[in-house]
């Protein structure tokens, strides 16, 4: 378990530098796509709650440590993220498309109601998402169509992230 939790903030540690140094520039991006989140839903789903949390605690100490948000927004947020999604821990088939895709869209989602559940107690340090923005949009939609292809790319690591990954004969 640790050399999976090791590994899996490595992971995450490089997903934080890819969003914040190299995709925060491109400046023909309305909105950066959250892979920090898809790899917390990744390995909820295959884990479970305890390591979708641990996952998503860490990935919100990423993103707090490199944005101007509040200290401890995204750790909650994404601590409650990596809850729920832990609850259908080997329960869902991710082999497929479209399955995933539903998945991140409904975490894209869930952050951000939480997002906007947050900002109506600290309305002066948190801002919610405007529903109808191209900001959003292009997120949610980005968010959705990546999610399968990052799921297949850690795939590949799924031997040593996974706890029991299921051999396939």
């Amino acid at each position: 378990m640790i050399k999976a939790f090791s590994i899996s903030v490595l992971i995450l540690l490089c997903f934080a530098v890819f969003e914040s140094a190299i995709l925060s520039n491109l400046l023909f991006l309305p909105a950066i796509p959250d892979f920090l989140l898809i790899f917390t839903l990744y390995v909820s789903v295959h884990n479970g709650r305890l390591f979708g949390v641990s996952a998503g605690f860490v990935s919100g100490l990423f993103l707090d440590s490199l944005s101007m948000s509040p200290l401890g927004l995204h750790c909650l947020l994404r601590t409650i993220i990596g809850y729920i999604s832990g609850i259908f821990n080997k329960t869902l088939n991710m082999n497929g498309i479209f399955l995933p895709i539903l998945i991140g869209f409904l975490g894209t989602l869930l952050k951000v109601l939480l997002i906007f559940v947050i900002s109506v107690f600290f309305q002066d340090s948190v801002l919610p998402y405007s529903l109808f923005s191209k900001t959003f949009l292009f997120e949610l939609l980005a968010n959705s169509l990546l999610t399968p292809l990052v799921f297949k790319f850690l795939d590949v690591f799924s031997n040593v992230i996974l706890l029991n990954p299921e051999k396939v004969s």
